[in-house]
């Protein structure tokens, strides 16, 4: 069974920066691609970064440059660092993991595995 559970989530203003994790079984961890995804009030769910289980990564246009994701191995822990954060960046923030070898398209659709959110407010 695939457990995912985000913690980090907060408010920040502007500018500022947070670190979302994901803890999930060693199975898991070593075996899935991983990703995060958000949804903002009245928005469709988007993703925003994925890894695999390889270490190759993508990341969604609207955040290069300012969102990191990485693993730890020692921790069995999946992380997003986002910097410069923004007010559109506010969203629920969700963790996913799959087997899909099309992981790197960052589609909901191809993501079976969800954790239960964490919320993220950036304020201008």
């Amino acid at each position: 069974q695939v457990q995912l559970v985000e913690s980090g989530g907060g408010s920040v203003q502007a500018g500022g920066s947070l670190r979302l994790s994901c803890a999930a079984s060693r199975y898991t961890y070593s075996t899935y691609c991983m990703g995060w995804f958000r949804q903002a009030p009245g928005k469709e769910r988007e993703g925003v970064a994925a890894i695999d289980s390889d270490g190759s990564t993508s990341y969604a246009d609207s955040v290069k440059g300012r969102f990191t994701i990485s693993k730890d191995n020692a921790k069995n822990t999946l992380y997003l660092q986002m910097n410069s954060l923004k007010p559109e960046d506010t969203a629920m923030y969700y963790c996913a993991a799959d087997r899909n070898k099309n992981w790197w398209h960052l589609s909901v659709a191809d993501f079976g595995y969800w954790g239960q959110g964490t919320q993220v407010t950036v304020s201008s």
